[in-house]
């Protein structure tokens, strides 16, 4: 792995650089546990107090900062520190697992597949009748595609990836491991004569381009059309989104939160990790629902919701505030 100068690092984010080290820069660490030759980033001001206590020679920082390098060390100030260091990421991110042959002798490919220029097949992964693949698709082992998918190009679905049939991926997207696409939606109705009567779900899911979704995490088949995540919708690790649900687009769903059936997300929406929003919900472009919150009905655009019957923040804040003096007067 290649080291850099403090100048080529500031070249790539179009940064500015006061103080200055002499060390080359040799890998990105995280401040606390960062090293002489690490490179480091302040993105908020409540960590300005660890740089002092840091042995990062260069840490990227949002222009505002309001503390100094010290001696022997250097900032690279830039207007979006989180951003910019996405790129420092970029040129120290290893080098993804190697394929020996470009489709595994070991893959099953069914002869109506087509399979695009370019693209990667796994040892044991499965394609079934009539999927079509993009090029430059990767497709580690184990993954299963069945009867009449669709992968748009430079798709990576990571080991252990279930499509289920007819369902549709567009193009830079990323599948981690375990997610499956197109499960059965969780329809059942009572019946004097079985208990509960499985309702078959002959719908799909259809992903839009540079779509992520976390490792184990679900999205169920509409029960008769499509359950849709909209372009550039980036889902966390274990989420389960339900039947029918439609997503705009840039919605961001953190850990273990889920969407019942038929719940609809305008653009920009940010579910909170452990959050849960009732079937047939509709919240508004640019909602924010907070970690842990149960949203029981629709919500308007650019809302903010907190606590377990979700309510706007202000008055959740407020709810806290009284329950608080309440316990503190016992």
């Amino acid at each position: 792995m290649r080291s850099y100068s403090i100048k080529e690092v500031s070249d790539l984010v179009g940064g500015e650089i006061v103080g200055s080290s002499a060390d080359a820069i040799s890998w990105p660490q995280q401040i606390e546990m960062a090293e002489p030759g690490n490179i480091t980033f302040i993105g908020n001001a409540k960590y300005e107090k660890l740089w002092a206590a840091s042995k990062a020679s260069v840490a990227i920082v949002n222009d505002n900062i309001s503390i100094e390098p010290g001696e022997g060390r250097a900032f690279i100030k830039v207007k979006n520190a989180d951003l910019a260091m996405s790129k420092v990421l970029e040129l120290f991110n290893p080098a993804p697992p190697r394929f020996d042959d470009a489709i595994h002798p070991s893959a099953v490919i069914h002869p109506t597949a087509t399979i695009g220029e370019g693209t990667k097949i796994g040892a044991n992964a499965y394609i079934g009748p009539n999927v079509q693949i993009a090029e430059n698709v990767t497709i580690y082992p184990n993954v299963t595609v069945l009867d009449d998918c669709t992968i748009g190009k430079n798709t990576i679905l990571w080991p252990g990836v279930v499509m289920r049939e007819r369902c549709h991926v567009g193009a830079h997207c990323i599948l981690h491991p375990n997610a499956a696409i197109g499960s059965d939606g969780f329809g059942f109705t009572p019946c004097a004569e079985r208990g509960l009567a499985k309702i078959p779900q002959i719908g799909n899911v259809v992903l839009g381009n540079a779509v992520e979704i976390g490792a184990n995490s679900c999205v169920d088949r509409g029960k008769f059309s499509s359950t849709i995540l909209g372009d550039g919708c980036k889902i966390d690790n274990l989420v389960q989104i339900g039947h029918n649900s439609v997503l705009g687009k840039f919605c961001i769903m953190a850990g273990n939160s889920g969407l019942a059936g038929s719940v609809t997300l305008g653009d920009g929406v940010i579910i909170g990790g452990s959050a849960s929003i009732k079937d047939h919900s509709t919240l508004g472009s640019g909602v924010i629902i907070g970690a842990g919150s149960g949203v029981t009905g629709d919500v308007p655009a650019g809302k903010t919701m907190l606590g377990y019957p979700a309510v706007e923040a202000r008055t959740a804040l407020k709810q806290w505030a009284v329950l608080k003096r309440l316990a503190e007067n016992k």
